[in-house]
């Protein structure tokens, strides 16, 4: 029986902001393919600053973030090309949709992801036709986001990443601002996409969800 490749490693890992005391130190990780990985913690503790630093939007002070086995550096991400790449192996879905949604409706907003990676315009429209549907919100595709409800715009927020087939799928919170309804679907989707192999890391007090998924656990606090 074949190990699963380690996906993401986090090697001696701290980080605090200028403003205060660090927020984890020499913090060592790993996450194996296909794996659902549920960070839990008091707020305030880090879970959704590591969740930006495995996004590479920002860097460990000391220690080492290792993606498919080569690190990920402030230098290597300052090149558009192995940024670019990076984003579309690793979709993160944010805790507050607002900070994430900046097309001028959602159809474009689902549609941005698979245009930068350059795909064909029939592969583009089929995927956000698919994702429209899937997410059940194509009475919606020539809205504004900021027009939007809460979970609309967490959904199109999910759309926007579903579009683009990432490797690892990152989410802060992913049950907020959906109802009951919601919450159900989004559990079946994201126990689909582990089934078909991807890896799964959220922060979430949803225990539902962490079991559906079978999650391992990292507690920040």
């Amino acid at each position: 029986m074949n190990t699963p490749a380690k996906v993401i490693q986090l090697r001696n890992v701290s980080f605090g902001y200028l403003s205060g005391q660090p927020l984890f130190h020499q913090l060592s990780l790993q996450v194996s393919a296909g794996e659902a990985l549920q960070l839990i913690g008091a707020n305030g503790c880090g879970k959704t600053t590591l969740l930006k630093l495995l996004n590479g939007l920002i860097f460990p002070d000391e220690g080492e973030y290792l993606f498919l086995g080569e690190p990920v550096t402030k230098k290597r991400m300052a090149d558009p090309a192995y940024a670019k790449s990076l984003h579309q192996k690793i979709g993160y879905v944010w805790q507050n949709p607002d900070a994430q949604l900046f097309c001028s409706s959602v159809e474009e907003e689902i549609a941005f992801g698979p245009v930068q990676m350059g795909l064909s315009p029939i592969e583009i429209q089929k995927r956000v036709q698919d994702a429209l549907q899937l997410l059940n919100i194509s009475h919606l595709k020539h809205r504004a986001p900021y027009t939007l409800s809460g979970g609309e715009k967490k959904k199109t927020a999910i759309g926007a990443i579903l579009t683009m087939n990432p490797q690892i799928w990152i989410l802060d919170e992913p049950m907020n601002d959906l109802d009951a309804a919601a919450q159900s679907w989004l559990t079946e989707l994201l126990t689909s996409l582990q089934a078909a192999g991807k890896t799964i890391i959220f922060t979430s007090h949803e225990e539902r969800l962490a079991t559906a998924l079978q999650a391992t656990k990292k507690d920040l606090a």
